[in-house]
Formats: structure tokens, sequence, C-alpha cells
């Protein structure tokens, strides 16, 4: 919501009325991995459906997908070495199953994670060489007591980062070409 908000109380920004959020987000301390989001895994196919129902009703637009995820792939050295080119091969099969070729992915580094393996996957967040991929950073955010979840305050801080970053990303709106029917 502080994303939302921050895009629809920015002066400059160009976007107004209504910034609809398509949340797909895999919450608690499990996590998941990367592989569990590729191409044809019911996390990626639940996600596809939730973006097609999202534009069901005409008017809308996808702008830009946000991604937070990795934690889990800090557990494992085989997991975190293959990260780099899972992301970015589920990045750009998501743009083309979206049929939005350029649309802007704004990722997140990890702050935080449930392995001795963070440093190898922030490295490839960072890393990613994409058109149109930016890194916001959440390394020094205060965690929670876990020392893996964000503290409410530094979510806060992370939703006008990823504002931020979507506003700068775009220099004017980009429009999807999304079906808008369902996926199977």
């Amino acid at each position: 919501m502080v994303f939302a908000n921050t895009v629809l109380h920015k002066k400059d920004s160009s976007i107004r009325g209504v910034v609809g959020l398509v949340p797909c987000a895999i919450g608690g301390t499990k996590g998941t991995k990367i592989s569990e989001w590729g191409r044809g895994t019911y996390l990626y196919n639940q996600l596809l459906r939730r973006a097609s129902a999202a534009l069901q009703n005409g008017g809308g637009s996808i702008q830009a997908v946000l991604w937070y995820q990795g934690e889990s792939d800090t557990v494992n050295l085989q997991d975190a070495a293959l990260y780099k080119g899972r992301l970015g091969r589920f990045f750009m099969d998501l743009r083309a199953d979206l049929q939005s070729p350029l649309l802007p992915i704004i990722q997140v580094a990890l702050a935080s994670g449930q392995g001795p393996y963070i440093e190898k996957v922030r490295e490839a967040q960072l890393g990613i060489d994409l058109a149109h991929v930016k890194c916001v950073d959440a390394k020094g955010l205060q965690l929670e007591p876990d020392h893996l979840h964000l503290t409410t305050q530094a979510e806060v801080q992370l939703g006008k980062m990823l504002a931020d970053a979507f506003l700068h990303t775009l220099p004017t709106p980009l429009q999807s070409n999304a079906p808008k029917t369902s996926h199977n």
C-alpha cells in the first residue's frame, strides 16, 4: 500500500486515478525458491491467472512487476549458484507470457536470508543485466528479531524506495498487451 500511495501522491507522476496491485506473494517463514516460480509451475500459473483476472474489467494495464524473493535460495549452494540464470529466465518468460517484452521489473536485493549464501544470491540479483530491470537494495533496512523479516518501518521505507524506482523507470506509462483471458 505504501508503494501505491507513494506513486499516487508524487506531484510529478503521470499516474492518476487508481493503482491496483496484484499480490502473488507466498509469506511465512518457509518462503519459496526461484525454481518454484519457473514457467509451468503452480506458482507461475497462479501469477498469470491473477494478472489476467486483474485485466478482466478493462481499462487497466500492467505497468510493472515488483519482485522480492530469494531468501530460501540462500540455504543450498546449488540453488544460490543457479539463482541468476533462473531469475533471468523467469523475468523473460513472464514478459513473454504477459505479451509485454519491455515490461519494467523492479526487484529487491535481499536484506537477509535463511542460509549462508545470502551474498551469492544478492550478487545474482544485483547482477541481472536485462533491459528495464531495476534493482532496489534492501540491505541495511531494519530486520525483526528473527533476522529474516523486515520491520514494519523498514517495509514502509522499502515501499517508498520501490515507488521511487518505478517512477524513475517509466518516462511514460507503458501499456501491457497482456491477454484479458484466463490462463490454464
